[in-house]
């Protein structure tokens, strides 16, 4: 299942992601992985989350990403949970259509049984339409 919090540049998006983590960490029998543009929030996040920096690993296209998720999940076999925060960043999306990118997600979630959560800085009503209803916070 992939979700959505989604909100404007300095709304909170990270603060409630950071919550959200921390709090289903307590909880999960599985692995948790946050993936971010830097390690900036790495004394804010539970010692049981392994944070990637995305941006050390050089990617430069959407396409990259989907396989750098691809090669996070098939190296962990008890991953249960990706948080993504600045999502449009490290996928190298940009302003573009995030549709594509969030489906191949979900395929990859349904596919290995991994809930994904994604930090978007966009207003819901910009969310595509078939994408509104994966949104679980809008700030």
């Amino acid at each position: 299942m992939v979700q959505l919090i989604v909100g404007k540049k300095g709304k909170g998006k990270t603060k409630c992601l950071l919550d959200k983590v921390n709090e289903e960490v307590k909880n999960i029998l599985g692995n948790v992985v946050f993936l971010d543009k830097n390690t900036k929030h790495m004394y804010e996040l539970n010692n049981k989350i392994r944070l990637i920096d995305v941006h050390e690993f050089g990617i430069e296209s959407t396409e990259a990403f989907i396989g750098f998720v691809a090669g996070i999940i098939s190296q962990d076999h008890d991953l249960q949970q990706i948080y993504m925060d600045s999502f449009l960043d490290i996928s190298c999306l940009g302003d573009g259509d995030i549709s594509a990118t969030v489906a191949k997600l979900e395929k990859l979630s349904e596919k290995y049984s991994i809930d994904m959560i994604l930090s978007i800085s966009t207003d819901k009503q910009d969310i595509p339409e078939n994408l509104k209803s994966s949104v679980i916070i809008s700030l």
